[in-house]
């Protein structure tokens, strides 16, 4: 397959290639696929990474919440935040949920919603908070959780939503001046729920090619046999590489999940600022198990802070939103393997194992 790639973009100038999944950068790295790509073909890793996209000013509101501080009167009743496992390093501006909960914080590791649901059932006179963050991957399952709560009367459990959607981010992507993309590789789980259509103002509007692929190290490299064929015939479309699982129509019981508990809206993604319409939030008739609707939680600008303001800043020399953004690597942050590690990151990209700097790290360059 490398050497039908080769084959193919032999004399083309240099083509950019996109993939905008932290799968796909983790397979990637550990397979070292970019030493079998021809060097006029560029690989670039995106925002693909949910927990790296994650941004500054939610870290700090979750923290505000259980530190119990005058700025932040959450409630009366004490607060448990309930998360995933790979949430607890993502720096804050100052703190992060581990150390909060080495300093006595109620945070709770789950592995999933059931477990946060079980945590409410059990403790009613505590407020279970769950962190609700990720893509269209994940939304579906926390929406469930929604609907079941109301269903079993649960007063005491709330979410904090940040969660994301694809197509929008791909858009800003596109209208970025300091990027010169060819085609997106698109993410495979997401495009399992909301389906190859969702891209389809992508070949139209901008023509840029899209192809959905798989993980597998043999699924990258024909998805990017299929996009080259398209960018070399200057034919933009979107074609199914992960056949065996995405669809043209996607997932309709988990998009009518989505649709039922959550709408669109503004949000916030580290790096990168704010983006218009590529967040969900709980529609109106959920609005009671919203933690920023329910909680009263002043000086902390949630969805309005520097990030927004200027987005391609720096935080403590870490060059984690140029990286998100694709126009920089990680071996360019003069922070890498010297004060930031998976073990103290500095930046949202070395925590999660789908980051693109903690695959650079464990795997190389390659």
């Amino acid at each position: 397959m490398s050497k039908k790639i080769a084959s193919l973009v032999e004399g083309h100038d240099r083509i950019t290639i996109m993939e905008v999944c932290g799968s796909h950068t983790m397979s990637i790295y550990r397979y070292g696929l970019k030493n079998l790509l021809p060097p006029n073909l560029r690989l670039l890793s995106g925002p693909g990474c949910p927990v790296c996209v994650t941004s500054t000013s939610y870290i700090d509101t979750a923290i505000a919440m259980v530190q119990k501080t005058d700025s932040c009167l959450v409630s009366e009743k004490e607060v448990i935040i309930t998360t995933f496992g790979d949430m607890m390093k993502v720096p804050g501006s100052s703190s992060s949920l581990e150390k909060e909960r080495a300093k006595g914080a109620s945070v709770a590791v789950v592995y999933s919603t059931l477990d946060a649901l079980r945590l409410a059932e059990k403790h009613p006179d505590k407020q279970i908070v769950f962190l609700a963050i990720g893509f269209e991957t994940t939304a579906p399952t926390i929406a469930a959780s929604v609907i079941e709560a109301e269903r079993r009367g649960l007063k005491n459990y709330f979410l904090l939503t940040a969660h994301k959607v694809m197509p929008p981010v791909m858009k800003a992507l596109l209208k970025d001046k300091e990027l010169n993309l060819d085609g997106f590789l698109c993410p495979a789980h997401v495009s399992a729920i909301i389906g190859s259509r969702s891209y389809e103002f992508i070949a139209r509007d901008f023509h840029i090619s899209c192809v959905i692929a798989g993980f597998e190290p043999l699924d990258i490299l024909q998805g990017i046999y299929m996009l080259l064929e398209q960018i070399v015939r200057k034919d933009a479309s979107v074609r199914i590489q992960y056949s065996r699982v995405a669809r043209e129509e996607g997932n309709p019981t988990a998009l009518f999940l989505l649709d039922r508990v959550f709408e669109p809206c503004d949000d916030e993604w580290r790096g990168l600022g704010l983006i218009p319409k590529s967040g969900l939030k709980l529609r109106n008739r959920y609005a009671w198990f919203d933690a920023l609707t329910v909680f009263r939680i002043s000086d902390f600008g949630f969805r309005i802070n520097s990030e927004i303001r200027n987005p391609k800043s720096a935080f403590n020399g870490c060059i984690c939103g140029d990286i998100l953004r694709g126009i920089k690597i990680p071996s360019e942050c003069k922070l890498f393997k010297k004060v930031c590690n998976p073990e103290h990151p500095v930046g949202a990209c070395m925590v999660s194992n789908e980051g693109t700097c903690a695959a650079w790290y464990k795997y190389g360059e390659t």
